[in-house]
């Protein structure tokens, strides 16, 4: 069995009381209290910036209490459980949403969505698969982010790519090259555990295609199929070749990049927001760095691309839901407010008046990308419920540090993640 420690604190959340709960921001009256994950090198002073523009609109006062972003996945489950959320919370949609949807902690947003016409403001793929649970909207979109290959143009200049490996043979050849120059192809932080996610979205999106993984995520599909296994196995060859750094789990994701950046390694599968740091690190994107959509693995599989929506969803029982539901309906309908925080995070925004000038040349590809794919899919721990996501992103780890033991986790998972659907 592998270690639950993680899932296990996330069910006591569920149990426990206030008393265990972090300290919330009391409001004073008027005001509206929000949580975010929106800390460091995410977005805090743009997301600061953009809240000061709708106090300076409505005369409303956020209140705010921000909270690391891996610690604010445990946290806002204790407030849940404790009753004490804020009236407003920054939250992933998708399996996380519909987790704290089913324990009757959200107010539904049908009335403000229709009052201020956001069907009309919000793309419409974002809309369909982000806002809607149980058939009512519970989540106005903030932004979203696509997971791609991020790579230093010199790097794969020098190695001479003269354009990007669209099939897996012409990504394992260029692995190969990079080997071969002393170079390490793929740069992966994986000590939060999350970043080794995409590796498996992908793998397993480009082999047995959109269906069969939304039937995993659901808990209608085993790990231990061999759909699953095909996927792990194609990792299991890039490890076994040497085509990833070394002590991948000793590093964050911003190391991963730090190393792309200096040219110690050629590229990385990260989200967009990678474009937010290297921007502020003084990198010029489409002139230092690049990317390229997952290569194409099988013949006959819808190309689906990859990433997190970012949003905002109002507590059941907030103090102040009128104020709660003008600062979502201002920070979505808002296109300056959009433009300026999809530039500082390195984001795309979802609202269809933002004009894609605003994007660097990057993020252009980015958004293009998207568009063009035949579907799009949340990333792994968005895509399943909680305590099964804490079982597969504690495989991920296990499997970087001995993929020889690759059948072995596969068998353990799959027992596990039956137990945790049940959960």
């Amino acid at each position: 069995m592998f270690s639950i420690t993680r899932r296990s604190l996330m069910l006591a959340a569920l149990l426990a009381s206030a008393a265990s709960a972090a300290s919330p921001a009391f409001a004073q009256s008027g005001e509206v209290t929000i949580s975010h994950y929106f800390t460091g090198e995410l977005g805090l002073k743009a997301f600061n910036d953009q809240v000061e523009k709708f106090e300076q609109a409505t005369g409303i006062k956020m209140k705010e209490s921000p909270v690391g972003h891996e610690d604010f996945k445990t946290d806002i489950l204790v407030r849940a459980a404790g009753h004490s959320l804020p009236d407003v919370f920054s939250y992933w949609a998708g399996a996380r949403v519909d987790f704290i949807v089913k324990s009757n902690s959200l107010r539904p947003l049908d009335g403000i969505w229709v009052s201020e016409k956001l069907d009309s403001v919000v793309a419409k793929p974002i809309a369909d698969s982000a806002t809607l649970y149980d058939g009512k909207r519970f989540l106005v979109p903030l932004n979203y982010h696509y997971a791609g290959l991020f790579y230093n143009k010199k790097v794969l200049a020098d190695a001479g790519m003269t354009a990007p490996p669209a099939t897996w043979g012409e990504f394992i050849a260029l692995c190969k090259t990079l080997k071969e120059k002393g170079i390490a192809p793929v740069a992966l932080g994986s000590k939060s555990r999350w970043p080794a996610q995409f590796w498996f979205d992908y793998l397993l999106l480009r082999t047995a295609g959109p269906e069969y993984r939304a039937k995993l995520m659901k808990g209608e599909a085993s790990y231990d199929d061999a759909e699953v296994v095909l996927a792990m196995s194609l990792w299991k060859d890039l490890l076994d070749q040497g085509f990833f750094v070394e002590n991948a789990n000793a590093d964050d994701w911003t190391d991963a990049a730090d190393k792309v950046a200096r040219g110690d390694a050629a590229m990385t599968l990260m989200g967009t927001w990678i474009t937010g740091y290297w921007n502020g690190v003084g990198l010029v994107p489409g002139q230092d760095y690049d990317f390229f959509p997952f290569p194409k693995i099988k013949d006959g599989i819808p190309n689906a691309a990859v990433g997190p929506v970012d949003g905002l969803v109002v507590s059941a029982n907030a103090a102040n839901p009128e104020g709660a539901e003008k600062f979502l309906a201002f920070m979505m309908s808002n296109a300056d407010v959009q433009a300026k925080w999809a530039e500082a995070q390195g984001a795309l925004s979802a609202n269809v008046n933002v004009d894609p000038k605003t994007y660097n040349s990057v993020m252009q590809g980015a958004a293009k990308t998207v568009a063009e794919a035949e579907a799009f899919a949340f990333n792994y721990d968005l895509a399943t419920a909680p305590p099964v996501a804490e079982v597969g992103l504690s495989m991920f780890t296990r499997f970087i540090d001995d993929p020889s033991k690759l059948d072995d986790i596969l068998k353990a998972v799959a027992a596990d993640a039956k137990t945790a659907f049940k959960q």
